[in-house]
């Protein structure tokens, strides 16, 4: 991939958990890295359910190489949150 390819700026956010004193946990995002990356969408399915419409979009999201990237993690891009639903190396 060139260089000039990497446009978009992201943030790697990684989950913190805090326990609540009740047995459960609030889970607080915290930024660990910003990075070069591409982000292109790659689908879209609407959906009407009791709530009213939902909308959904998966994009591919692509990096250099970086160690310690896990499917718990998540990337943040001008307010828009990106679930990491899987890792794929190709080194």
């Amino acid at each position: 991939m060139r260089a000039g390819e990497l446009c978009v700026r992201l943030a790697l956010e990684a989950p913190q958990r805090t326990g609540d004193g009740g047995g459960g946990a609030t889970i607080v995002w915290t930024a660990t890295t910003s990075l070069w990356g591409s982000l292109r969408p790659l689908s879209r399915r609407e959906r009407t359910g009791a709530g009213g419409r939902l909308s959904e979009v998966t994009h591919d999201i692509t990096i250099r190489h970086r160690t310690g990237v896990q499917p718990e993690m998540r990337f943040s891009h001008g307010g828009r949150i990106f679930a990491i639903l899987a890792v794929l190396d190709d080194a």
